[in-house]
């Protein structure tokens, strides 16, 4: 099947990742909140950071790695039926993990991994036959799909808190993802904008700062793993948003306040140290609301990094400008507003548990329908300079 929506990678995944968002939080606040049935079977909070992980953030990755690769290789675009298949994967996958209760649990386990596993077979040939530089994520990639295994087969032998810890192992993979690939894009981009304005203020790399960023998060999902929750964990965490948050100093954000396609990266990278910081606190005794430091970290950092990368690579490689229209802003300061309620609502005194819930999900579900009323008629239409692809 060949048609302007499977012609690149970014346009099917990054429709789904957007769709995704828009109704999976919805679905469990309706669950959690107002006490809607849930087919699956699953403990509602599991399911819900499950489907956040595996089905959000999970097709925004396919989605880049697909748009991506080719540039990265030189290699030829994927386009056609692969696409249609991974596209269909993620359905079904999304629709038999709803349904669990339903279907052999084996069977939910193999197609849920199966859509990251299609993905790695498609952008492993061109990685490796170039010996590109980028390979290695190929074992960040099979390693998620470990971890979501893991988490399949630790609810199946209905150990709900060994089946959580193989989301927050996936959730730290994806941190690492973050501090790797936005540690390239976020001082690039910001670098050409700056060029192009005449500034004379440029990024800055000190020397050693992302490496220790990278290993930093290497031991702090080792750690995640071996040794959760303890004394260790704290001080790497502590550590690690100290570097996180030097080496966001060299990218001089404030320069980018005019360009909200620009500033919004930094902010979601901004979340990292932040996140990290309080993960840091509370596993040291810190302030209640220390505890929501995981919703910094996928709301804050993921979710408002899939943002902006989607929003500013569908403008690129469908041959538009890199200014994004003024809904498209409103949608990035909801999404702050978002993870500002989730992390920080308990703090306000006389404020519940449930409604803060509800109050941070109506930006982000304003924030998701405002990229997808933007953005489907890109990913579905023709490129603006009548390019293929």
């Amino acid at each position: 099947m060949q048609c302007r929506f499977f012609a690149a990678g970014f346009r099917p995944m990054f429709l789904a990742a957007g769709v995704g968002a828009l109704l999976l939080l919805p679905a469990w606040i309706a669950v959690l909140v107002y006490g809607a049935p849930l087919p699956s079977g699953w403990p509602p909070t599991l399911w819900h950071a499950h489907e956040m992980l595996y089905g959000f953030v999970a097709a925004a990755i396919a989605g880049f790695l697909l748009t991506a690769v080719p540039s990265w290789t030189g290699q030829r675009g994927f386009a056609g039926w692969p696409l249609l298949v991974l596209l269909g994967l993620w359905v079904l996958a999304r629709l038999l993990d709803a349904l669990a209760a339903a279907w052999p649990a084996m069977l939910v386990a193999a197609v849920d991994a199966a859509f990251l596993c299609v993905l790695g077979a498609l952008v492993a040939p061109p990685l490796v036959r170039e010996r590109n530089r980028n390979t290695p994520l190929l074992a960040v990639l099979a390693t998620l799909v470990g971890c979501n295994l893991a988490f399949h087969w630790n609810l199946a032998r209905h150990d709900p808190e060994a089946a959580r810890r193989a989301l927050y192992l996936g959730i730290d993979l994806v941190l690492l993802l973050v501090t790797v690939i936005g540690g390239r894009i976020v001082p690039a981009f910001t670098a050409n904008a700056l060029r192009a304005a005449n500034s004379p203020v440029r990024p800055c790399a000190w020397r050693g700062v992302g490496g220790a960023a990278i290993a930093a998060m290497v031991a702090l999902a080792l750690v995640d793993l071996l040794a959760p929750g303890g004394r260790l964990a704290a001080v790497l965490a502590l550590l690690a948003a100290l570097v996180q948050a030097l080496r966001l100093a060299q990218w001089r954000g404030p320069r980018t306040l005019g360009q909200p396609i620009l500033w919004v990266l930094h902010l979601g990278y901004a979340w990292l140290p932040l996140g990290l910081a309080l993960k840091a606190l509370a596993l040291t005794g810190g302030p209640a609301w220390s505890a929501f430091w995981l919703h910094a970290l996928t709301i804050g950092v993921l979710a408002t990094m899939i943002l902006g990368v989607m929003t500013r690579a569908a403008l690129g490689h469908t041959g538009r400008p890199l200014r994004v229209a003024a809904p498209v802003t409103a949608a990035y300061l909801l999404l702050l507003l978002a993870a500002l309620v989730r992390v920080f609502g308990l703090a306000v005194p006389g404020v519940a548990y449930p409604k803060v819930l509800v109050l941070s999900a109506i930006p982000w579900t304003a924030a998701f329908a405002l990229f997808v009323g933007v953005y489907a008629p890109i990913l579905w239409g023709p490129r603006a300079d009548g390019r293929p692809g």
